[in-house]
Protein backbone atom coordinates (compact mmCIF):
# COMPACT_ATOMS: atom_id res chain seq x y z
CA UNK A 1 0.00 0.00 0.00
CA UNK A 2 1.41 3.19 -1.14
CA UNK A 3 2.02 6.43 1.96
CA UNK A 4 -0.66 8.07 0.24
CA UNK A 5 -3.52 5.68 0.94
CA UNK A 6 -2.38 4.56 4.72
CA UNK A 7 -5.31 6.66 5.75
CA UNK A 8 -7.77 5.67 2.95
CA UNK A 9 -9.99 3.13 1.70
CA UNK A 10 -11.54 3.63 -1.55
CA UNK A 11 -14.40 2.30 -3.25
CA UNK A 12 -15.10 2.41 -7.40
CA UNK A 13 -18.59 1.66 -8.27
CA UNK A 14 -18.25 1.42 -12.31
CA UNK A 15 -19.49 -1.11 -15.23
CA UNK A 16 -17.55 -2.70 -18.57
CA UNK A 17 -17.51 -0.42 -21.45
CA UNK A 18 -17.83 3.08 -19.49
CA UNK A 19 -15.17 5.77 -20.62
CA UNK A 20 -15.50 7.50 -17.37
CA UNK A 21 -15.64 4.33 -15.25
CA UNK A 22 -12.03 3.31 -17.37
CA UNK A 23 -10.25 6.80 -16.77
CA UNK A 24 -11.09 6.93 -13.02
CA UNK A 25 -9.46 3.47 -12.91
CA UNK A 26 -6.34 4.21 -15.08
CA UNK A 27 -6.18 7.39 -12.85
CA UNK A 28 -5.81 5.22 -9.69
CA UNK A 29 -3.42 3.33 -11.35
CA UNK A 30 -1.00 5.85 -12.53
CA UNK A 31 -1.41 7.26 -8.60
CA UNK A 32 -0.79 3.99 -7.10
CA UNK A 33 -3.69 4.03 -5.08
CA UNK A 34 -5.20 0.44 -4.43
CA UNK A 35 -9.12 0.67 -4.54
CA UNK A 36 -11.88 -1.87 -4.07
CA UNK A 37 -14.23 -2.66 -7.77
CA UNK A 38 -17.37 -3.01 -7.04
CA UNK A 39 -18.70 -4.12 -10.61
CA UNK A 40 -22.14 -3.61 -11.78
CA UNK A 41 -22.38 -4.66 -15.27
CA UNK A 42 -24.65 -7.49 -14.31
CA UNK A 43 -25.91 -6.85 -10.96
CA UNK A 44 -28.94 -4.23 -11.14
CA UNK A 45 -29.30 -4.42 -7.35
CA UNK A 46 -25.91 -2.69 -6.99
CA UNK A 47 -27.42 0.11 -8.87
CA UNK A 48 -30.27 0.38 -6.22
CA UNK A 49 -27.83 0.47 -3.37
CA UNK A 50 -25.97 3.61 -5.42
CA UNK A 51 -29.86 4.71 -5.62
CA UNK A 52 -30.55 4.25 -2.11
CA UNK A 53 -27.27 6.22 -0.76
CA UNK A 54 -27.17 8.67 -3.25
CA UNK A 55 -29.81 8.91 -5.02
CA UNK A 56 -27.98 8.11 -8.18
CA UNK A 57 -28.61 4.92 -10.75
CA UNK A 58 -25.76 5.70 -12.83
CA UNK A 59 -21.86 4.85 -12.92
CA UNK A 60 -18.82 5.58 -11.83
CA UNK A 61 -19.70 6.32 -8.40
CA UNK A 62 -16.01 7.04 -6.37
CA UNK A 63 -16.36 6.30 -2.41
CA UNK A 64 -13.68 7.97 -0.07
CA UNK A 65 -13.64 6.78 3.56
CA UNK A 66 -10.96 7.24 6.24
CA UNK A 67 -9.69 4.21 7.19
CA UNK A 68 -11.03 2.54 10.74
CA UNK A 69 -14.53 4.60 9.96
CA UNK A 70 -17.76 3.72 8.36
CA UNK A 71 -18.34 7.06 6.86
CA UNK A 72 -17.60 7.40 3.14
CA UNK A 73 -17.70 10.61 0.60
CA UNK A 74 -19.20 9.82 -2.06
CA UNK A 75 -18.51 10.95 -5.33
CA UNK A 76 -21.29 11.40 -7.87
CA UNK A 77 -20.25 14.16 -9.96
CA UNK A 78 -19.15 13.13 -13.72
CA UNK A 79 -15.59 13.69 -14.65
CA UNK A 80 -12.30 12.96 -13.06
CA UNK A 81 -11.30 16.60 -11.82
CA UNK A 82 -14.47 15.56 -8.81
CA UNK A 83 -12.28 12.90 -7.88
CA UNK A 84 -9.25 14.14 -7.68
CA UNK A 85 -10.50 17.10 -5.98
CA UNK A 86 -12.28 14.31 -3.55
CA UNK A 87 -9.26 12.87 -2.63
CA UNK A 88 -7.18 15.92 -1.71
CA UNK A 89 -10.07 16.94 0.69
CA UNK A 90 -9.57 13.28 1.91
CA UNK A 91 -6.00 14.17 2.47
CA UNK A 92 -4.20 12.14 -0.02
CA UNK A 93 -1.62 13.65 -1.75
CA UNK A 94 -2.47 13.01 -5.48
CA UNK A 95 -1.73 15.23 -8.68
Amino acid sequence: MSDKQQAVNIVLWAKQGCHYCQEIKDYLKEENLSYELIDVTENDQFRDILNAKYGVSYVPVVEIGQKNSKQYQGIIDLGLEHVVNGLKAAGVGVK
